[in-house]
């Protein structure tokens, strides 16, 4: 079992000599640690030791074989040593001259290397240039368009930008910040056409006035030359109003002293208006929207208002919101921005209706607005369409027309109502031109002309009153042949007697009659003026006239004639030459409807034609005055009676009438005597009139009840005054009475005195209700009064005191008769 285990141990000691000597130095620390992982490293090292022995053994021998040979290479070699060193010193002095011939080379090709490769590198960065050139040429073109403020060709530069030249360098990294920065060039593109948009909008609002007035002048030229054919048409057609419209002619040449001067267009602008639009925003004119309009020659065209406007902002915006996507978002926003301008401008200010300059603006702001979008609705596609304009245009018109029936309904000047009719015509003649409705504006100024009519009437109102207040309501007196012919030609009055009078002589009427009469014809001319330029026919021109006429007549001057009728201190020569006035101006009624006629070119005789009430106003102021002179003559005679001092207690009578009558009856006549130039019935009435009074007054003095008791000397001298009215009344004051006609009213008083004086009771008793009896005027009630006062005074102051023995039987007596006239009087009433 040992020796098996030596053996083992021998052989395994074997195999690792064998693998010390075949392996690589490096790889034998395994195959040792085997040996020392056993315990008979002892051995190994016996046998190591052994072989080592071995190995130099057999190295001595092979040294001992070769050692000649090493000997002889030894001294080959010693003699080779000598030989390389001579040479590696030529080799090195060669070396070192060859270095230094070499030198210079050695720089040149160092040189030469080094522009080939620059070279190389200049070919490639040329290449790469020729690349990258373009793309940075067009974005400096990009930023120098922006930097302008040229956002479309810029929109249009950054689109080529990046799909055409971004994507050939796009591994370079300025490409890739270009490409970064583009989002944000568009979002700036955008922001600063809008913030031009923004601008544009305001300066549009700012100005729209301006462009406004601009249109509307160019409207207004037209509508002068308009009016200038219209009255050289009138003129061949009337001769008759031939004046009026030559003043007219004049009046507008001579405001507008362009329109005589050369070839015009329609665009020229009416004379008195400024024409400078100023930009007063410091913005460029691009932006701000608006050109500058420096003040033009006479003889200069008035622009267009679309030329002074750059509508470049809206364009860019638009095409550049287009080419983004978003032009919807801009067609929005575009429309809510103007409607937000719209109803500031259609805002009225406060105080508009002060003066006609107030009015103007607000027009001049509402064309401006409509005719930019107008302009805009004709130039873009789409951006506004015909519906968007519509709309504005209703709520403008509606608001509009509530804002002048409000402010103008404040204005009580007739001038300055015509003059905003003719502002508002020319405000619906400059927009109907652009192609907005405008009927409603033309209905509305119907409306307006009845206020128009109705500041006309207070004018008139004013009018007449000063011409009846400082008339002299005298005759007019003319001294000679030029006075005469002004006076006719002023009123329509021929007298063949009064032509043929010698100077002076004088024409019935007062001065009142042609004032009037003219300034009749003057408020037909104001009407006349404000149916201009309305688009009515000839009849609804004739219909507005006559109706407003109409007015004038029936309302204002009969208003006025009545008022100074019934002035309290209106005499009667007034009341006289009133009468003779108004019937001077009821004549003259067929001239004013010539006259109309004249003007309107419609026949009275045709259908519908409204009539002049001018003859009712004149007659029922005439009437009036003939009432109030008749009211006039009995409170004169009131006057008189009241001065009257009757003794009614007086035995015997005065030998003449009372004093007070006698000065009455002298009034009387020298009033009577100016009714001269009345018509006879006027007169006769106003006569027969006071007449009664007079009597109806003298009966109720008699029987007033203050007077208690009566004596026949005062019935005798009553009589008296009674017996000289009716010796007023014979004498005929007022010429045409037939037979006793005026004394009639003098007859209840007559028979009255009669039956006291005469005492024929018998008789009134017997003849009382027959129609032959000789007191039939006596009532039985009156002379019981009378009778009572009378039989009171025999009681008190024995009146009958001559006739002692026969004084019970008057007694008596009159107490019959008052019995007997009670009795009439039961019966009477029974």
């Amino acid at each position: 079992m040992a020796e098996l285990e030596s053996l083992e141990t021998a052989a395994e000691h074997e195999r690792i000599l064998r693998e010390i000597e075949s392996t690589d130095t490096a790889c034998i620390g395994p195959t040792l640690r085997s040996v020392y992982d056993g315990e008979e490293h002892g051995r190994f090292m016996e046998k190591l030791e052994a072989r080592i022995r071995n190995h130099d053994r057999e190295i001595e021998k092979m040294c001992n074989f070769h050692y000649q040979g090493f000997v002889d290479s030894i001294t080959e070699l010693l003699k080779v040593r000598g030989e390389a060193q001579k040479l590696k010193n030529q080799v090195t002095d060669t070396n070192r001259k060859l270095q230094s011939e070499g030198k210079e080379l050695i720089i040149a090709m160092e040189e030469l290397k080094q522009c080939r490769l620059q070279q190389r590198n200049i070919s490639a960065t040329v290449d790469k240039l020729t690349l990258c050139l373009p793309v940075l040429e067009m974005y400096s073109k990009l930023r120098e368009q922006m930097k302008s403020k040229r956002h479309y060709p810029a929109l249009k530069t950054l689109e080529h930008l990046e799909h055409t030249y971004l994507p050939q360098v796009s591994h370079y990294r300025f490409c890739k910040v270009m490409v970064d920065n583009i989002p944000k060039l568009r979002e700036e593109i955008k922001e600063v056409s809008m913030s031009d948009l923004k601008d544009f909008l305001e300066s549009i609002r700012k100005h729209s006035d301006k462009i406004g007035e601009t249109a509307m002048k160019q409207d207004c030229r037209y509508n002068q030359w308009k009016i200038i054919a219209r009255i050289f048409f009138n003129l061949l057609l009337s001769p008759n109003i031939k004046a009026q419209q030559q003043r007219n002619l004049d009046n507008i040449v001579s405001q507008h002293p362009r329109i005589s001067g050369g070839k015009k267009s329609k665009k020229e602008a009416c004379a008195g208006s400024d024409l400078e639009v100023k930009n007063t925003s410091p913005m460029s004119e691009q932006d701000s929207g608006i050109l500058d309009v420096e003040d033009e020659e006479e003889d200069e065209e008035v622009p267009g208002a679309q030329e002074l406007v750059d509508f470049s902002p809206v364009y860019r915006c638009l095409h550049i919101y287009s080419v983004l996507g978003a032009r919807e978002t801009f067609e929005n926003y575009y429309r809510k921005q103007r409607r937000k301008q719209a109803r500031l401008v259609l805002q009225p200010p406060s105080n508009m209706h002060e003066t006609l300059d107030g009015y103007r603006k607000y027009f001049n702001q509402i064309v401006g607005f409509f005719v930019v979008e107008d302009h805009i609705l004709h130039t873009t596609q789409g951006l506004v369409n015909r519906a968007y304009i519509d709309e504005l245009w209703e709520m403008a018109l509606s608001k509009t027309i509530a804002a002048l029936r409000t402010h103008s309904s404040y204005c009580s000047d007739p001038s300055l109502v015509l003059d905003l009719k003719n502002l508002i015509v020319l405000f619906a003649d400059t927009l109907q031109g652009y192609g907005f409705p405008v009927n409603q504006l033309f209905d509305m100024l119907l409306e307006i002309q009845d206020q128009y009519s109705e500041t006309l009437l207070k004018k008139w109102s004013g009018v007449f009153r000063n011409i009846l207040d400082s008339d002299n309501y005298s005759p007019i007196p003319v001294t000679n042949e030029e006075v005469y012919k002004k006076i006719v030609g002023q009123f329509p009055f021929q007298d063949a007697e009064l032509e043929k009078q010698p100077f002076p002589k004088k024409f019935p009427f007062s001065e009142f009659v042609p004032k009037v009469y003219n300034q009749i014809k003057e408020f037909i001319y104001a009407c006349l003026k404000f149916s201009e330029d309305l688009h009515l026919s000839s009849t609804e021109v004739d219909d507005m006239i006559r109706k407003s006429t109409n007015l004038l007549l029936t309302r204002t001057l009969s208003n006025c004639l009545q008022n100074v009728i019934k002035r309290k201190n209106v005499g009667l020569t007034e009341l006289v030459q009133i009468i003779i006035n108004t019937t001077h101006l009821e004549k003259s009624c067929k001239f004013l409807e010539e006259f109309i006629t004249n003007i309107t070119n419609v026949l009275p005789e045709t259908v519908h034609t409204t009539k002049l009430y001018g003859t009712t106003t004149f007659k029922d102021a005439r009437h009036a005055a003939e009432e109030e002179i008749y009211t006039n003559l009995n409170q004169k005679i009131d006057q008189f009676l009241q001065l009257a001092d009757y003794d009614w207690m007086a035995l015997e009578p005065g030998s003449r009438a009372s004093d007070y009558l006698v000065d009455l009856i002298g009034f009387l006549r020298s009033t009577f005597a100016v009714f001269t130039h009345l018509p006879g019935k006027v007169a006769q009435t106003a006569c027969m009139s006071a007449c009664k009074h007079l009597s109806t007054s003298l009966m109720q003095l008699l029987l007033e009840a203050e007077v208690r008791q009566l004596t026949l000397g005062a019935l005798q001298q009553f009589n008296l005054d009674v017996e000289e009215c009716e010796q007023f009344a014979r004498s005929g004051p007022v010429p045409g009475f037939q037979g006793d006609t005026l004394q009639l009213a003098f007859i209840d008083l007559r028979q009255l005195l009669d039956l006291f004086i005469q005492w024929d009771w018998s008789t009134y008793l017997a003849d009382y209700g027959q129609p032959t009896c000789k007191y039939l005027r006596v009532n039985p009630t009156t002379a019981l009064v009378l009778l009572e006062k009378m039989r009171d005074t025999s009681r008190k102051n024995n009146v009958f005191a001559q006739f002692r023995k026969n004084e019970r039987d008057k007694q008596k007596l009159i107490d019959t008769v008052a019995k007997q006239l009670r009795g009439l009087i039961n019966s009477h009433h029974s």
